[in-house]
């Protein structure tokens, strides 16, 4: 008879394990693939688990995952494929989509990728494996480049202050909103929206607007009386979505009147040519950067971007980049007003956005440093130019054109029948235009736009052979659409030397090489960040992102024409819904706190259907992830919070207590599985039921699916929504905090009410609508989770998990001695992820955590996740990526850390002069002037052996961060004058 209690014996029954099971030790990894991606080998887990004191790696994970939710059967996925099989089978999924020549517009557009930042950004693993950077010592290079995007962005929109981008424009638009409600002090509950913005945009503020109680009101912005329908805030396009370019000032002034805040929607290219929004008056500025050197990608990823008047730039939603200095003051970049980020300010947050699109807005501002002010003014002009030209050539074709200004967008009258003619005539020519009812037809060009293609397009509207003019009769005629001096933009853009030095490939080649070399990333070292799973981003799942198939397809292009999404979307959420036990998936949310907005927003929708649209109770434990409270808010809930016990686990006792107090109201339990203490709750599937004996729903945060996939399954043992973040388990990269994926997955009775989208008319009557500017989302890069399932094969999904979960048992054993390990499970292990505890050392040392932090950069790590969801401690997930030799590395350096500290404590280090104190040490510090500090250069540059071979240099000591949000400056500009 086996003894499980004694973790010496080995389990081998499948019934015992709740899985079949094998010699995944060796067996599991035999996918050449699987061998690659997971960096432990046969022979390093046999003697991690000698450590650990266990005999196999299904024992160790016996008794590290409950046994009442370990998966009975195995996983339905398809056999693993190698790199070359799976490359070439999505190869002939990509080849079913057809990449017609798109003229629809609507805000995404075609453009040409400079190939050397498309090689040198885009598909470049320094930029797309670097983490948020939040840790700006090791992150000046990406910081640089967003505080170039920031400048693009103030200057072309005419504002005072830029965030660091957002997810796309609906989204941007939709923040805009919420900031306006909460910064106006007219009490108004209703926002006008022009029936001339976008209709997806229209759309998602739909959304956003229901559950916060907002009324949307669209209309016409030329009739809308304010003054007697009182509102916060309204939305305006510039150019509007059928092309017209409206002067805005009077109506501005109209709202302000009033007191509402009026945002623009500005197409950015269109800037270089028009009076910006700021100099008409707007109070917010949002749009999309896609046009600046960003695929299609079938709708995203891209980078949005918001702007507005410096007086709101505590209210304004994301990150923002500033300028500070460094302990030597050097000027430094860093994330400015850190404490607004959601996770901190939990159910007080403006928004739930905790990510930006780092790597799109980082190739949107390198596009503006190639190009420069007089490059993007010529492509605008040449593309303004053409539509004027098109424009009057349809004329004399004696089609109705309206004769307000344009810029790209040309709106041709041509009645009901004939405009549908029109579209499926030019569809067959492999042309895309855009339909617009009743009897228009709209034809937006772009940069990627010639000569021939306006005469394909004036043939197309010709019944007859041959056109009747030619371009050089129509120079002749009478200038048509030139843009009146009202609305020609006067002021300059785009001043700043980083945007007039780098015109020719050799300069902007040294330029980002220098950038990214001031950046630690995946490359260099493990990124040990508890909850963010800085996994291998393997070059084969990333080479199809790039790949005209996906890249070329216009979000709103017709179904027949992408097929091949249609077939990677339905593999995909196939495969995830196996993955997880749900039975319907959304891939629509593009970013975690999206999917967590959606998956509650489902909830809600389910209750209101049911006619309890009453409940809005959301039971919130404090092991939760940080995000959950702000997308309850945001979704119209009442956050309730639930006590977790001195193990890290949720209280039973309270969380019954507070389930019967509010069981009438009750909505949701939002909770994290793993908790983010690190550990398997063993009460989880007691936890759901009791939920669910009160009327409400389960709603699963899947931060954490690195140590449940191929385990355990959310459907199963209870939850009813979960989102998935396929930036971390499912192998997206981050790309230095952005983008993301965030696809949820719910239950049959869920099913109805999944995101949908009406440009495309995706959904049915009772979906919740569009959450995100594009149907699927950031569509191009699901191509990466489809190579990562598709590779590794169900046995390598959970050899993964399984590896995952024993490297953070290794790290947590190694360190034990030296940092206790907060919190662990029953058996003594943790999950995926451990919580050190360095507090003791503060009172002991003086040492705090941010110490700890700045010290591991001299040794050449990103420390791990800090001060959080413990202040004070560090949250380490090594993922199943790394190496032996690099857990082991990571150990060392944490325990000579932990040797710096004591040698302070018993007075062999100065208190206040010592290495973590004054860490990071850079190359000049240590070089250029008198060392007068009580330890030596090599103890401060090389504390451990291995970096006199390998060494990663921070390119500035440790940051002010007091001084930068005391004197805050988020532009090019102010950098230089703060050189000065």
């Amino acid at each position: 008879m086996l003894d499980l209690e004694n973790k010496t014996s080995s389990p081998t029954s499948p019934l015992l394990l709740g899985a079949p099971t094998s010699s995944e030790t060796s067996q599991n990894a035999t996918a050449s693939f699987a061998q690659r991606h997971i960096g432990i080998d046969d022979q390093e887990i046999t003697q991690m688990l000698a450590v650990l004191g266990y005999n196999s790696l299904d024992e160790l994970i016996y008794h590290a995952v409950p046994q009442q939710i370990r998966l009975k059967h195995p996983l339905n996925l398809p056999p693993a494929q190698s790199e070359s099989e799976a490359l070439s089978q999505l190869k002939a999924i990509a080849q079913q989509n057809k990449p017609y020549r798109s003229f629809l517009g609507m805000g995404y557009y075609d453009c040409i990728t400079p190939p050397v930042i498309q090689r040198n950004i885009l598909e470049n693993p320094g930029w797309y494996t670097a983490y948020t950077p939040y840790q700006a010592e090791i992150a000046q290079g990406r910081l640089e480049a967003l505080l170039n995007y920031q400048t693009m962005v103030i200057d072309l929109t005419g504002m005072e202050i830029a965030n660091a981008s957002l997810l796309d424009e609906a989204t941007a638009a939709a923040e805009a909103m919420s900031m306006s409600y909460g910064v106006c002090k007219n009490k108004a509950e209703k926002f006008f929206v022009s029936d001339t913005c976008h209709p997806q945009t229209i759309e998602v503020l739909q959304t956003r607007a229901k559950p916060l109680g907002i009324e949307i009101i669209v209309g016409d912005h030329h009739t809308f009386n304010c003054e007697n329908t009182p509102v916060f805030g309204a939305l305006l396009q510039y150019p509007a979505s059928h092309g017209a370019i409206y002067d805005y000032r009077d109506i501005i002034a109209q709202f302000h009147k009033i007191g509402a805040l009026v945002t623009l929607a500005a197409d950015p290219l269109s800037l270089t040519l028009l009076t910006p929004p700021g100099e008409l008056g707007a109070d917010i500025a949002v749009g999309s950067t896609q046009r600046f050197g960003v695929p299609l990608g079938y709708g995203g990823p891209h980078a949005a971007y918001f702007a507005t008047k410096e007086k709101y730039k505590r209210q304004i939603p994301g990150r923002l980049v500033g300028v500070s200095k460094d302990k030597h003051g050097k000027p430094a970049l860093r994330l400015a007003l850190q404490t607004r980020e959601q996770h901190i300010r939990r159910d007080k947050a403006t928004s739930n956005i905790c990510t930006a699109q780092v790597l799109l807005a980082v190739i949107a501002s390198t596009y503006a440093v190639y190009h420069g002010a007089e490059g993007l003014k010529a492509m605008a002009s040449h593309i303004h130019q053409l539509a004027v030209l098109l424009a009057a050539g349809l004329k004399r074709l004696n089609y109705t054109i309206d004769s307000t200004p344009i810029f790209d967008t040309v709106c041709v009258g041509v009645g009901e029948a004939g405009a549908k003619a029109l579209v499926k005539a030019a569809t067959d020519q492999g042309i895309n235009l855009r339909l617009l009812e009743p009897g228009f037809v709209c034809i937006s060009l772009d940069e990627t736009t010639t000569l021939e293609d306006i005469q394909t397009l004036w043939q197309l509207f010709c019944h007859r052979d041959e056109l009747p003019f030619t371009v050089e009769d129509l120079e002749q005629d009478e200038p048509f659409g030139i843009l009146p001096p009202p609305l020609q933009r006067q002021s300059d853009y785009l001043t700043d030397p980083v945007f007039n030095c780098h015109r020719s490939e050799t300069e902007l080649l040294r330029y980002l090489k220098q950038l990214e070399n001031k950046d630690l990333s995946l490359t260099n070292s493990m990124i040990p960040l508890g909850s963010c799973t800085m996994k291998l981003n393997a070059t084969a799942e990333m080479m199809p992102v790039t790949w005209p198939e996906f890249s070329k397809i216009h979000p709103f292009a017709p179904l027949d024409q992408t097929q091949g999404y249609q077939t990677l979307f339905q593999q995909l959420e196939d495969w995830l819904g196996e993955l997880t036990g749900f039975a319907g998936i959304s891939l629509q949310p593009n970013a975690g706190s999206q999917g967590e907005y959606a998956g509650l927003q489902v909830i809600r929708a389910y209750h209101e259907h049911r006619g309890e649209g009453h409940r809005n109770i959301c039971l919130i434990p404090e092991s939760a992830h940080g995000t959950n409270p702000a997308s309850a808010v945001m979704s119209g809930m009442k956050v309730v919070s639930v006590k977790c016990d001195k193990q890290g686990d949720i209280d039973i006792a309270d969380l019954q207590k507070k389930v019967e107090k509010h069981s009438e109201k009750l909505a949701a339990l939002m909770v994290t599985y793993p908790s983010t203490h690190g550990v398997f709750e063993e009460a989880i599937r007691d936890i759901c039921e009791i939920i669910h004996e009160h009327g409400g729903q389960v709603y699963l945060d899947g931060a954490n699916m690195n140590a449940q996939v191929g385990l355990c399954r959310p459907g199963d043992y209870g939850a009813d929504v979960c989102h998935l973040n396929l930036h971390k388990t499912f192998c997206i990269p981050h790309g230095g905090g952005g983008p993301g994926v965030g696809p949820i997955g719910v239950v049959d009775h869920l099913v109805p009410f999944l995101p949908g989208h009406s440009v495309i008319e995706l959904g049915g009557d009772e979906s919740i609508g569009a959450i995100a500017a594009a149907p699927w989302g950031s569509a191009s890069i699901l191509v990466i989770s489809w190579m990562y399932i598709a590779m590794m094969g169900a046995e390598g999904l959970t050899h993964a998990s399984k590896a995952a979960i024993l490297n953070a048992n290794y790290i947590a054993h190694r360190l034990d001695n030296a940092y206790p390990i907060l919190f662990k499970g029953k058996s003594n292990l943790v999950a995926h992820e451990c919580i050190i505890d360095v507090r003791p050392l503060r009172k002991q040392a003086g040492i705090d955590v941010s110490d700890i932090a700045k010290r591991l950069m001299d040794y050449g790590f990103h420390a791990p996740t800090m001060s959080w969801p413990v202040i004070g401690t560090m949250m380490v997930e090594p993922t199943e990526s790394e190496s032996l030799a690099e857990l082991d590395r990571f150990c060392e350096a944490m325990i000579s850390i932990r040797e710096e500290a004591e040698a302070i404590e018993k007075g062999e280090l100065d208190a206040e002069d010592n290495p973590l104190k004054n860490a990071p040490h850079t190359a000049e510090s240590l070089i250029c002037g008198d060392w007068t500090h009580p330890y030596t250069r090599e103890t401060a540059a090389y504390p451990a052996a291995w970096l006199k071979d390998n060494k990663y240099w921070t390119p500035i000591g440790r940051v002010d961060d007091a001084f930068g949000d005391r004197n805050l400056v988020c532009s090019c500009v102010g950098m230089d004058a703060y050189k000065e």
